[in-house]
């Protein structure tokens, strides 16, 4: 699968004869090629891949760009050897993407006169706005994902490790047709889960106490995240407070998505609501971020981007509190900017779920 054509990329404002692509998700978009060794060439008018031998065959039934298997040398020289053939003088590349052996050996391998630009963003600009399949594929991946998470948590019992649970998850979410997790598997007992990013450890689950849960699935390629947070028996008052302050902050912020609205924009309605509740330096973290092909895309949704959000984007909606030696609340969905607002497509219950 493919979502863009040639002549996608911008070149008259990138202001180079060809573009070098060697981000694999950049190249996935491109070209449809789902390959782990690839290099695209872009141009106005054409999309070249060179990848390895062990991708011949598979390039040939995914893309439908012209394909160069490079048995020796490595991609970069092969594509050099393009350039000179073209006889290009502004190559773009990918200056957050390309490793720096990798750009020696580019750079290295260039006819005289070529010259390298940095580029950085211009292909990820183009995967912010979703095309029709690709937001398919999003939403059955918040499917498979919400599905794999009620399954796991109807056999949720005390005395179950943290691994086990990101176990199971993962495992359900297999089961439902998702390629891999998104991402390792948040799963945050007690106090631990004001750990915003926790990593599942042998700790064993208990009563009366709290449980986050981050997770998403891979599916079809794209992305989905979710947090929910559940309790163990009868939550303090505290807790319960805490939770409605973080539920609130979440409504406000979805409430805010709309075309035209800045990513910071955003992120200042959840924040106003958590400083209301005397909550805003327990929010260490953006209120989202974007998702397709990776877990973490353009715009961020936080306080200084000025991206505005246009239809087509899908961004998740995560503000969160957490306090240290007592515990962490998140709440996040998956959303899709509409011309008229916005579609939450996570179907998960937003109730506190009491085991």
């Amino acid at each position: 699968m493919s979502a863009a054509v040639p002549g996608a990329v911008p070149f008259r404002e990138l202001k180079v004869d060809a573009l070098i692509v060697s981000a694999l998700p950049n190249i996935r978009y491109l070209t449809g090629f789902t390959g782990d060794n690839a290099l695209a060439v872009a141009t106005p008018d054409s999309i070249t891949l060179f990848t390895d031998p062990r991708f011949t065959i598979q390039a040939g039934e995914e893309c439908s760009c012209k394909t160069v298997t490079v048995a020796k040398g490595g991609l970069e020289p092969a594509a050099a050897e393009l350039v000179r053939k073209k006889k290009w003088k502004r190559i773009g590349f990918e200056s957050t993407r390309l490793a720096y052996d990798s750009y020696h050996r580019l750079k290295g391998a260039l006819p005289p006169g070529a010259a390298l630009k940095p580029l950085a963003g211009a292909v990820e600009r183009l995967r912010m706005i979703k095309s029709a399949d690709e937001l398919a594929r999003i939403r059955q991946s918040v499917l498979t994902n919400s599905r794999a998470f009620a399954n796991t948590v109807r056999g949720l019992r005390p005395g179950l490790t943290e691994f086990e649970i990101a176990a199971q998850l993962e495992f359900e979410m297999r089961r439902f047709g998702g390629e891999k997790a998104a991402f390792d598997s948040i799963v945050a007992a007690g106090d631990r889960s004001a750990l915003p990013h926790a990593r599942p450890t042998g700790r064993r689950i208990s009563n009366d106490e709290l449980l986050l849960i981050d997770m998403g699935t891979c599916q079809d390629g794209y992305m989905s995240d979710m947090t929910r947070v559940l309790f163990l028996g009868r939550p303090p008052q505290r807790l319960r407070n805490m939770y409605k302050a973080v539920a609130e902050a979440q409504l406000a912020a979805i409430d805010a998505v709309r075309p035209g609205v800045t990513a910071g924009e955003v992120d200042r309605k959840a924040r106003r609501v958590l400083e209301s509740h005397g909550l805003g330096k327990a929010f260490v973290h953006s209120t989202g971020h974007g998702l397709g092909l990776e877990i973490h895309e353009p715009p961020r949704i936080g306080r200084k981007d000025p991206t505005k959000l246009d239809a087509g984007m899908t961004i998740t909606i995560e503000p969160g509190a957490y306090v240290e030696g007592f515990g962490g609340i998140r709440i996040e969905d998956t959303v899709v900017v509409t011309r008229a607002g916005c579609e939450v497509l996570t179907p998960t219950s937003k109730e506190f779920m009491l085991l």
